[in-house]
């Protein structure tokens, strides 16, 4: 009986490091999964958010060029905030840059183009009902894609390009891409 004191606890705490180990070793549950890494990106013609502007397509995702689709709306506050890192990408020469208008409306996204400093994209299509962007498998936004020249998605990233993700995951995905 005395035994058994002193092995229940033993063993208690060995499942306990188990789980904990286990835990480290598995993905961060917030990080999301996306099936489209290495498919094609979706076939969809999607509209110009206006006159100003060129939709784009598999067309354009198909030219030769790795494409940085940045799927961002008015509405949403870290598309404010990264405003300014996805400025910094427009003078970029290697690849082309696209924003994917999520459930908006171009009277809002030219305001928000006022506010942030200008428009930094090279085509702007306008989703204004989402049905693209469940196409695109988007969660929420901001989520920025990486299509390489052959328009297959090679990366995905949730949520803001900050300094540091822009760094440490969208310049090595472009690169990649590229290769």
């Amino acid at each position: 009986m005395k035994r058994l004191l002193y092995v229940l606890p033993a063993l208690a705490f060995l499942v306990l490091a188990g789980v904990l180990f286990r835990s480290l070793v598995q993905p961060s549950p917030d990080v999301l999964p996306s099936a489209l890494i290495n498919q094609p990106a979706p076939r969809l013609e999607m509209p110009a958010l206006d006159a100003a502007t060129q939709g784009f397509g598999p067309h354009e995702l198909k030219s030769g060029h790795v494409t940085v689709v940045n799927v961002f709306a008015s509405w949403c506050v870290p598309c404010h905030s990264e405003a300014p890192v996805i400025a910094t990408l427009a003078n970029q020469k290697d690849f082309a840059l696209y924003g994917l208008v999520q459930k908006d409306t171009s009277v809002k996204i030219r305001r928000f183009f006022a506010e942030n400093g200008g428009n930094p994209f090279q085509r702007i299509a306008l989703d204004s009902d989402g049905r693209a962007s469940i196409e695109w498998g988007v969660y929420g936004v901001p989520e920025t894609f990486v299509v390489d020249g052959h328009g297959i998605i090679r990366a995905r990233i949730v949520g803001e390009i900050t300094p540091d993700v822009l760094n440490g995951q969208l310049l090595p995905a472009i690169k990649a891409a590229q290769l």
